[in-house]
């Protein structure tokens, strides 16, 4: 039993750690919001990540994030962090990071930008290759299985629809607004749904199926495959459903899929099969967006809000975080 409750505690402990993770990274980019360059921003969340998971009591992987070894220096698949990566000890774990979600965005000043952080126990992360995925999400409550990825728009529509005992007209479908996307933007609307379409951020654009406030009732569409593997794991620890299929351009990309451990490029990935066991999932507002207020800064202190979940629990917590940068060293200020 007092090993059980050490157990919890550390795995309390260790969620809200990842907090501490995300607000560094959110504190950093917050900087360059705005500025128009968007590598900067990326780097400097990069950056105040990696020092922050210096302090974290993990031996961690990095199975999902910006690119291979050699684009350091990106938190790129397959680093080692945390505090014993080098030393050894501590749990294992394998990460899945987006530093910044929304560069763009962040150097435009637009909304819904944010970092983000997920952490399952090893072996826990699908490790997606770096090409699209085809997504489809919708939240909890809900039949298993009333939508497919490979069914018809209009039939998932129909079924949503029904299962939420609405008329299709009272769905508001999100995706991202981008012209690979022109036919199903074409279909939702002459079915009669509405559509809120994002300039980027499909995370928060996944998790805002499960979040009643935000109006989203579906998500559809394609967009990175690591981002797809962190919005499962999100819907993991707040509830929901979803689906991910991998869309390949090449042979090459097909080739280096295997060589991860992908064994079937058409197979239909569920929740469970791109984020299982127990997970934690943390995110930091860089811009305001529905989910999240974006990084105020007010001089020599900066407030955060950030959203933290733990799949074992189900517990959603968000915290407001007041940073006195007087106290901290400008190299962390987390």
């Amino acid at each position: 039993m007092a090993d059980l409750d050490r157990q919890v505690h550390v795995d309390r402990n260790l969620a809200l750690e990842l907090v501490r993770v995300t607000e560094a990274a959110g504190l950093a980019a917050s900087r360059w919001m705005g500025r128009g360059d968007k590598n900067a921003a990326d780097g400097a969340a990069v950056e105040a990540m990696r020092k922050a998971f210096d302090t974290v009591a993990i031996s961690g992987t990095v199975v999902i994030g910006e690119g291979e070894m050699d684009e350091a220096p990106m938190l790129y698949i397959g680093e080692k962090v945390g505090l014993y990566a080098k030393a050894g000890g501590g749990p294992e774990v394998d990460i899945a990071v987006d530093p910044l979600e929304g560069t763009t965005i962040t150097a435009k000043g637009g909304p819904n930008a944010m970092a983000c952080v997920a952490l399952a126990q090893k072996g826990g992360f699908l490790h997606a290759p770096d090409v699209y995925m085809d997504k489809i999400a919708v939240g909890p409550g809900l039949p298993d299985g009333v939508v497919h990825i490979d069914a018809s728009v209009e039939e998932n529509l129909a079924n949503l629809a029904k299962a939420k005992k609405c008329g299709i007209g009272d769905l508001v479908v999100c995706l991202l607004d981008r012209d690979r996307h022109k036919d199903i933007v074409k279909r939702c609307r002459m079915a009669g749904a509405r559509i809120m379409m994002i300039p980027d951020g499909d995370v928060s654009g996944v998790v805002a199926v499960s979040q009643a406030d935000t109006g989203v009732d579906i998500y559809l569409g394609s967009g990175g495959a690591p981002e797809g593997v962190l919005a499962a794991a999100a819907l993991r620890c707040i509830g929901g459903q979803m689906q991910g299929k991998l869309l390949f351009e090449n042979e090459e990309q097909i080739a280096r899929a295997k060589e991860m451990g992908v064994t079937d490029p058409s197979r239909v990935y569920g929740l469970e099969d791109m984020a299982r066991g127990d997970v934690m999932f943390a995110a930091t507002g860089v811009t305001t967006g529905p989910m999240l207020r974006g990084v105020r800064h007010l001089g020599t202190s900066a407030v955060t809000h950030s959203i933290v979940m733990r799949s074992k629990s189900g517990t959603v917590r968000y915290v407001e975080g007041h940073h006195n940068f007087a106290r901290k060293p400008l190299a962390f200020q987390g």
